[in-house]
């Protein structure tokens, strides 16, 4: 089992493994590194989830991680979609299939099991849905108190779930950063440990498992291109982070190409992309944000400089496109391909689509597109 360190991803300051929120000098956020014994790639532990990954995940000698069977999600080829939007190949990265139906699992597990580990009175986060859905259900596993702050106008059916899995759900009239707000006053009066994106380092070291799990499905190579439908940020995040540390481990050919990293936003809520285009290093948050798309409705994230870094040093583009164009990409995406797909996954199908169209994005590309959530939370309980 590998042992890891916490510093600044921004400013490298070392941090304390007990630290459990920002950088105390610049206020960006933590990064884990793994020391050695780094293990050789196939080395991987014998269970069927994203715990394979164990020994390079943040998880200590002789603890069992908080888990419900997350990760391992099937990549389905599809050849018809891919000559249909115009590039060599294509295929879905399904994450719908997750426990609570959406890729936040991931990052959950791995941030439930260090605050079990530390032994945290209870948790809390703000959600535009899926995060709180799986806090929930991850705290109901080790036996944690839960507070979730979601916006009154997150889909239905994603409000049920947390409030089935026994959370305390408290609704806010406004969006997740007014939620964001009222999760971190909670946390500094009661002593809950805030699991916000990137606000502790341990949600994006779960996130990481979509790259590693990506590389190992491939049998140990990467798509000339990935595109992810972004609202904070940490699952783009995780999946930089684990690909160039398996580049660093030997897992990966050190010369091969790292693939382009697409971020796919709507157009009523793309503060990425709008610092994108600009060449700017950070992204000022959005006002009024709009879509709905509730995964996407991330005014300022809190990783926008790294997310604007991974970019950068990936060639990438963000890219963003409008509502009308998201519901005609998710009924392409679950008509195509028997995937019920969540509005995420069909704005970056239909972001990569528009790209392919605009020649940025090549037709001899072999891309992955993640789909990170199931259309089924999307619709009212009993319909």
């Amino acid at each position: 089992m590998s042992t890891w360190t916490l510093a600044c991803s921004g400013c490298a300051t070392p941090a304390d493994l007990a630290t459990a929120t920002v950088c105390t000098a610049c206020d960006q956020p933590l990064f884990a590194t793994y020391t050695s014994p780094i293990p050789d790639r196939d080395a991987l532990m014998p269970r069927w989830d994203m715990w394979r990954y164990g020994a390079v995940m943040p998880l200590a000698d002789g603890e069992e991680p908080v888990a419900l069977g997350e990760g391992m999600t099937p990549i389905v080829d599809l050849p018809g979609l891919a000559s249909a939007v115009g590039v060599r190949r294509l295929s879905i990265k399904d994450e719908g299939i997750n426990p609570t139906a959406s890729f936040k699992a991931r990052g959950l597990s791995a941030a439930v099991t260090r605050a079990r580990g530390r032994g945290a009175p209870g948790v809390v986060v703000p959600t535009a849905g899926n995060a709180g859905a799986a806090l929930a259900a991850y705290a109901a596993a080790a036996g944690i108190p839960a507070r979730v702050y979601a916006p009154a106008s997150t889909p239905a059916g994603i409000l049920a779930t947390i409030r089935v899995l026994g959370a305390d759900l408290q609704l806010v009239d406004g969006h997740i950063g007014d939620a964001g707000r009222m999760a971190r006053a909670f946390a500094a009066e009661n002593g809950y440990l805030d699991v916000s994106t990137l606000r502790e380092p341990y949600r994006a070291e779960g996130n990481r498992s979509l790259g590693l799990e990506l590389a190992e499905q491939r049998g140990w190579s990467l798509p000339d291109v990935v595109v992810y439908p972004t609202g904070g940020g940490e699952g783009v995040i995780g999946m930089w982070k684990a690909f160039n540390e398996m580049k660093q481990w030997g897992w990966l050919d050190k010369d091969s190409p790292m693939p382009r990293i697409i971020v796919a936003q709507a157009a009523g809520c793309a503060p990425l992309v709008r610092a994108f285009e600009s060449g700017a290093d950070h992204a000022d948050p959005w006002e009024n944000p709009v879509t709905h798309a509730a995964g996407l409705r991330v005014p300022g994230p809190l990783g926008d400089r790294i997310l604007l870094r991974a970019l950068g040093e990936t060639d990438g583009i963000a890219a963003a496109v409008d509502e009308e164009a998201i519901r005609a990409g998710t009924k392409w995406l679950a008509e195509s391909s028997g995937i019920d797909a969540a509005p995420e996954g069909g704005c970056a199908l239909a972001v990569l689509a528009s790209l392919v169209r605009d020649g940025r994005v090549a037709a001899d590309s072999d891309v992955v597109v993640y789909n990170t959530g199931s259309g089924a939370s999307y619709r009212t309980p009993g319909a």
